[in-house]
């Protein structure tokens, strides 16, 4: 606690420097600061979480590091966006108000009641953020972000004394934000800012359990931006005369090739609910992983210089095909297991210079993966992730992708993405 109100102290030292500095020097009014934080619930995803989520108080610590885009020297996908704010953040989430406890129960199988509450890790994640202005005035300011980074939390599932945390089985994580916000500006660069944030943690189906942590709440914070004054000023914005030619609409061929991995459900239900106590597998947390493929092949239209659409025909190899078969035969099942499945989906992808987001919506048109996914998964799958475009390469983009049921991953995996333009 010492370190961090220290840590604080530094930095609103600093941030009276840079105000002081930004006077005169006009490249320092990019940067800024925010401190926030950030009370909020962990959430019941779902009938199967509530019967063993019993207390879900949570809250958050975040410090940003922010860099503001204005029109003066700027360029055109700035100005599409509003001149967004791009922002490095570390959050710190304690989640020890957070309890589960699985009651005895038929529904559990052979997995016997403890004696304990297990308890949520709490995490450090770092990321990058996305903050796009809906509105933006002299005093007013309302925005939304998006948040993208990596997380390691200090306590996850174990047999010893957390073996009914379901939510996360993983030291490192994947970490996903989302707000809503509105900044009042009350002095040169300082800001009063208040709104609703959502907050997520999973591993990405790379092992279990997985049922991820999702936490909703409000956030109040500070934030000191001495250059903001610039990025309203109507002077500002008519001083531009040029941003670059006119954005010219094509259609492409995307290609997608990815190669991920992922911990059949199927294992973990297995040892959890099936799995007699005096087995050395009983609830255990050492899993196997499994390789997973795809392939994607688009038809897009780039239709503005930060959006693309389109529709595309999807892949994908399961390499745990006939592990899954012989966990459903010994059960007696007869489910049909084919390592390939194949869907249609509809693309939309949105640029940033050489960084996109990449989501789409897809529907199995071909899918046989045993008694298990025909039970829980829906007939249409999702995948969301960031692609980056390597220089030099022709277009030639590497990603990080997730695959999910109805927002539960299936697997994580790499791409390398190839556009033809036509």
């Amino acid at each position: 606690m010492k370190s961090f109100v220290r840590a604080i102290a530094c930095l609103c030292c600093f941030a009276c420097a840079v105000s002081l500095f930004a006077e005169r020097n006009d490249s320092v009014a990019h940067w800024g600061w925010q401190l926030d934080v950030n009370p909020s619930k962990v959430l019941r995803t779902d009938e199967y979480v509530r019967m063993w989520l019993k207390k879900q108080g949570a809250w958050a610590v975040d410090a940003q590091l922010r860099y503001l885009t204005q029109p003066k020297d700027s360029d055109a996908f700035a100005r599409d966006y509003g001149f967004p704010t791009f922002a490095l953040g570390l959050t710190y989430h304690y989640y020890g108000g957070v309890t589960m406890h699985k009651d005895a129960r038929p529904v559990w199988g052979m997995a016997q009641e403890v004696e304990y509450d297990s308890h949520l890790g709490n995490t450090v994640s770092v990321y990058g953020s996305f903050e796009r202005p809906l509105l933006r005035r002299r005093h007013w300011e309302v925005d939304y972000a998006l948040s993208v980074g990596v997380g390691y939390t200090n306590h996850k599932y174990n047999r010893v004394d957390a073996i009914d945390n379901e939510l996360i089985g993983s030291r490192w994580l994947i970490y996903f934000g989302a707000g809503v916000h509105a900044t009042y500006r009350f002095a040169h660069g300082w800001g009063v800012k208040a709104g609703v944030e959502f907050k997520h943690h999973s591993n990405g189906a790379l092992n279990r359990p997985n049922k991820g942590s999702n936490s909703l709440g409000p956030m109040v914070g500070v934030v000191f931006t001495p250059g903001y004054g610039a990025s309203v000023s109507e002077r500002s914005m008519s001083q531009q005369s040029a941003w670059g030619k006119p954005f010219e609409r094509y259609w492409y061929l995307g290609f997608s090739l990815g190669v991920g991995a992922k911990v059949p459900l199927e294992d973990w239900q297995l040892t959890q609910f099936q799995t007699p106590q005096s087995s050395p597998d009983y609830r255990t947390d050492d899993f196997k992983l499994y390789a997973a493929y795809s392939l994607q092949m688009d038809v897009m239209r780039r239709y503005a210089r930060r959006w693309a659409s389109g529709v595309g025909i999807d892949l994908f190899y399961g390499s745990y095909a006939d592990h899954v078969a012989s966990l459903d035969a010994a059960q007696g099942y007869t489910d049909r297991h084919s390592p390939w499945s194949m869907g249609i989906a509809a693309k939309h992808e949105v640029f940033y210079h050489r960084l996109s987001l990449a989501l789409s919506l897809g529907f199995y048109l071909h899918r046989q993966m045993g008694h298990q996914a025909k039970i829980i998964e829906k007939p249409y799958y999702e995948r969301i992730g960031l692609k980056y475009e390597i220089p030099r390469l022709g277009g030639l983009s590497i990603g990080c992708m997730v695959k999910a049921h109805l927002t539960k991953a299936d697997y994580t995996e790499l791409t390398l993405s190839y556009p033809l333009r036509f």
